[in-house]
Parts: C-alpha cells; sequence; structure tokens
C-alpha cells in the first residue's frame, strides 16, 4: 500500500503561482511513477502532468505547458507541481496518483492507470 497526502493548494490571484507537494508513504517511492490530475465543479478528472520514477521523463498537458513543473525528489519521498501563471480555469481540487513502474523513463496519463491515489488538495484562481 501506499499513501498520498498533498499540500500547497490555496486561493491565488490570476498570475499568480503555487506549489503542489505530495508525500508518499508505504512503499518504495522510487519504484512508483506519479502524476498529477485534476478535477473542477462538474466536470471529468483530468491529466495534468506525469513523471517517471527516475524523474528522467515527464509530460504535460497542453493546457499547462510552459507554466507548470512537476517534480520529485525521491529522497524526500515527494512530488511537487510548480504552477506559475495561473489562470481562473486552473482552479480545480488537485490530486496525485502512482503506480508500481520497473522502466525507469515511463509515465502515465490515464487515470485508469494508477493504483493509489491521494485525497486532493483545493486550487483557486481568482480573476
Amino acid at each position: 500500500q501506499v499513501q498520498l497526502v498533498e499540500s500547497g493548494g490555496g486561493l491565488v490571484q490570476a498570475g499568480g503561482s503555487l506549489r503542489l507537494s505530495c508525500v508518499a508513504s508505504g512503499r518504495t517511492f522510487s519504484s512508483y511513477a506519479m502524476g498529477w490530475f485534476r478535477q473542477a465543479p462538474g466536470k471529468e478528472r483530468e491529466f495534468v502532468a506525469a513523471i517517471s520514477w527516475s524523474g528522467g521523463s515527464t509530460y504535460y498537458t497542453d493546457s499547462v505547458k510552459g507554466r507548470f513543473t512537476i517534480s520529485r525528489d525521491n529522497a524526500k519521498n515527494t512530488v511537487y507541481l510548480q504552477m506559475n501563471s495561473l489562470k481562473p480555469e486552473d482552479t480545480a481540487v488537485y490530486s496525485c496518483a502512482a503506480r508500481l513502474s520497473y522502466r525507469g523513463n515511463s509515465f502515465y496519463i490515464e487515470t485508469r492507470e494508477y493504483d493509489y491515489w491521494g485525497q486532493g488538495t483545493q486550487v483557486t484562481v481568482s480573476s
């Protein structure tokens, strides 16, 4: 089992920045590929960013490319999502997810590919 706890959400004005953190516990974090997803009210959960267990590969949905950066610190069992130039349409509950991965540079972008999920943290961007 892997437990995931997100933090760092909050209320920010458009154009501002936030850094989300997701701390994992329970198993060897460095063996898990990680992802960030978000869900806005009345909408389906959508993929935001993913990172391989090695950290060598990352992938972003088009709407956040150039604004968001995913990274990880395996020594701290933590994955981050740095969000810059935030827009009102980024408002959502952001959740991190984990799945065991045997390939150092593999990442995953579908919700069904992940085995463990955090509870989420609310991000609200005001205009």
